[in-house]
């Protein structure tokens, strides 16, 4: 597909930061795309939506928690070409949230200090935010 022709996906993701300074990942479950990788949680923001919103909304839906805006601080983003379309993907940090982590829609998750995020196989776009993430923890 020509590289003009594809469809842009916006996406937004959060490194939750942990009191220990760990970084919370989740895993693909089966039957999505990209199956089995690690990744920073998140998702589609939907048309009209602001990312910090979508995040907002998405961590609820995926974790069980409140996030409130002012506590989304945007540090990065990632820009990949997928086959189909492309992705642009705001990384926001997030030290504080209320509820417990859980994972509600069956997925694994993991907090992992920042210098093991490689350890863990990720999607293509969700590399290259991690060498940020360890040099800002």
């Amino acid at each position: 597909m020509n590289a003009s022709a594809r469809p842009l996906v916006l996406v937004a993701a959060c490194a939750l930061v942990d009191v220990d300074g760990r970084v919370l990942i989740t895993r693909r479950p089966e039957g999505k795309s990209m199956a089995g990788l690690w990744e920073f949680p998140g998702g589609k923001v939907e048309p009209g939506e602001r990312p910090a919103d979508a995040l907002i909304r998405e961590l609820a839906e995926e974790l069980g928690i409140e996030v409130k805006d002012a506590c989304l601080a945007p540090l990065t983003f990632a820009s990949h070409d997928y086959e189909n379309f492309h992705l642009l993907m705001p990384l926001f940090v997030c030290r504080r949230w209320s509820g417990d982590v859980r994972p509600l829609e069956g997925q694994q998750i993991a907090w992992v200090r920042p210098v093991r995020l490689g350890d863990y196989p990720m999607p293509p776009a969700d590399i290259p935010l991690v060498p940020i993430l360890r040099d800002l923890l």
